[in-house]
């Protein structure tokens, strides 16, 4: 039986099979190009290799395609009894995650790298703040990161991927200087990672340092493949950036030319929530609505997600029908999303449901409605899910109405409690009270 690059064993006689598939998930794993290519030619030289299947099948459900997905993991399934135990655990976690079975998946997967903890492609699924902790719903999935992460870290002591995930899970957990080493040990063993310019960027943005962060990442972006996963992303990074420093025409274009509405190549999710919370940003920051650009990003939200189930991708699926003014859109998932919770199927239970509610009050300047719901789910808001960075913009828009709310009182009380860490926050009106 041959292993692959971590050591784990992989059920085929060919080694160009397992070769093409180390590859595809080195690319995948480090949101590059090439990974599908990859694993079409593992299949190409093993129809068999099940892990290959299983790939395949992470790949699309990474791209939205869920029907292509379920049936690449089929294919796995049929040949998981031929298999060892490795992959056959490794198939039945997939399975379970693939279910929507969360809580199981999570469970299975914290067995599985018990034993196999170099499963980096199993580890995967929950080492962002988008992965199965991060979209939980649990308050306190932020330190659970952590801790979940800091169980398998001696066994990728010498991996850059991991240290940037590593780094990024401190970050997120406000342990700010305890992610510095972590950041540079990704930088020292992969400078040119994406996910190593992910980690920096929170960093920077956490320490406030948003002059160091687009300085970093304007110079730093240029060298990655537009068709990279987390081009995007990064681009939306530097857009914050370029709207906290006033260059709102620079934040624009990045808009416009790397993670609008058919510009972003990443997984379909950090798609929907970099263009939505960009334009509502941008809008908070004094730029005018542009009603057109909601619009076709109303419509780009409902395309990919045209029924309730995420939180995450439901919160921004509402914004968009919100600033869209699409009242009968934002009512039926509402719905949906209420018709789940009473079911006790939606991991951020009524939370999500309330926020739109309360982002559409601020929408039609009800702001004294808007802050009623707001204040009191601020210390709920990572039950959304996603990193900090996302999620400050509930932080934000409560600001705002404040703002326009004439409540200067408590936008300042607020102010004074918010973590310390962030430095201005670019919503109009609040730097001249302050």
């Amino acid at each position: 039986m041959l292993h692959d690059r971590h050591g784990l064993p992989v059920t085929t006689a060919s080694t160009a099979a397992r070769d093409a598939y180390d590859r595809g998930c080195d690319l995948m794993l480090g949101a590059y190009p090439g990974a599908a290519e990859a694993f079409d030619a593992a299949l190409a030289a093993d129809p068999d290799l099940a892990l290959a299947h299983v790939a395949v099948a992470r790949l699309q459900q990474m791209r939205g395609d869920m029907p292509a997905a379920r049936a690449a993991l089929a294919q796995a399934t049929q040949r998981a009894p031929a298999l060892s135990p490795r992959e056959a655990s490794h198939i039945a976690f997939f399975n379970l995650l693939f279910a929507g079975q969360s809580d199981a998946a999570l469970a299975a997967l914290h067995t599985h790298l018990a034993t196999w903890p170099r499963d980096a492609m199993a580890l995967s699924t929950c080492i962002t703040p988008s992965g199965l902790l991060g979209f939980s719903g649990r308050v306190g999935r932020e330190h659970d990161q952590v801790a979940f992460l800091e169980q398998v870290a001696p066994h990728y002591d010498d991996d850059g991927w991991f240290a940037a995930h590593h780094a990024h899970a401190l970050v997120e957990d406000g342990q700010l200087a305890a992610a510095h080493p972590w950041v540079e040990k990704a930088a020292a063993l992969t400078p040119r990672s994406p996910w190593m310019a992910h980690a920096r960027a929170h960093l920077h943005y956490e320490e406030g340092q948003g002059a160091a962060a687009r300085s970093f990442l304007a110079s730093w972006l240029p060298g990655y493949t537009r068709d990279g996963a987390l081009n995007g992303h990064l681009s939306w990074h530097l857009a914050l950036s370029e709207l906290a420093a006033g260059n709102a025409e620079a934040a624009h274009a990045l808009y416009r030319d790397a993670f609008g509405p058919g510009a972003h190549r990443g997984h379909k999710m950090i798609q929907l929530g970099d263009a939505v919370a960009f334009l509502w940003r941008a809008e908070l920051a004094g730029m005018p609505a542009d009603p057109a650009r909601w619009q076709d990003l109303r419509d780009f939200a409902q395309n990919m997600f045209p029924r309730a189930g995420t939180p995450f991708a439901d919160w921004h699926v509402a914004l968009a029908d919100a600033a869209a003014g699409d009242s009968a859109s934002l009512d039926a998932r509402l719905a949906q999303m209420q018709a789940l919770d009473q079911a006790g199927r939606y991991p951020a239970g009524p939370v999500v449901p309330a926020l739109a509610q309360a982002f559409v009050a601020f929408r039609n300047h009800d702001y004294a409605a808007a802050i009623d719901t707001l204040a009191p789910l601020i210390n709920q808001r990572e039950r959304i899910g996603g990193s900090r960075a996302q999620t400050d913009l509930v932080d934000f828009t409560l600001l705002r109405a404040y703002v326009a709310a004439g409540r200067y009182d408590e936008m300042r009380a607020m102010l004074a409690r918010r973590r310390p860490g962030p430095g201005a926050v670019p919503v109009v009106g609040v730097t001249g009270v302050h």
